[in-house]
């Protein structure tokens, strides 16, 4: 006497499963209803201990004798502070950007022309 698989929904499995959640909800229930009878007072963590204003100033005392790195300050070379001139004003009070001198821009002028020639005689350009 067999009984083969057939094509509906299995009615026993799926009274049987309901059954099962069925009593785990009743058994949490219970226990939930169980230990809020007996839980009275739920201790709490001891307080943090307050801290001292006494150990932050000896802190503070600590960090004062501390050595600090030391910094290079750089001075400037002769050549930037004869460079260094009053910047002319705009009308509306802003400063403008210092202008490179003549002589640097003919040098850098002369030396871009000697690249370029250079190029010419290699067919690059």
């Amino acid at each position: 006497n067999m009984k083969l698989g057939g094509l509906g929904p299995d009615y026993e499995a799926i009274k049987e499963k309901k059954q099962k959640l069925r009593l785990q909800k009743e058994y949490s229930r219970q226990i939930n209803e169980y230990n809020m009878k007996n839980i009275i007072v739920v201790q709490r963590l001891p307080a943090k201990p307050q801290v001292s204003s006494v150990s932050r100033q000896k802190a503070l005392e600590y960090a004062k004798k501390i050595p600090r790195p030391k910094t290079f300050i750089t001075r400037p070379s002769d050549q930037e502070v004869k460079e260094e001139r009053v910047l002319p004003q705009a009308p509306n009070g802003t400063s403008l950007p210092q202008i490179p001198s003549l002589e640097s821009l003919w040098n850098r002028h002369e030396k871009e022309k000697e690249v370029v020639a250079a190029f010419k005689s290699l067919h690059i350009l």
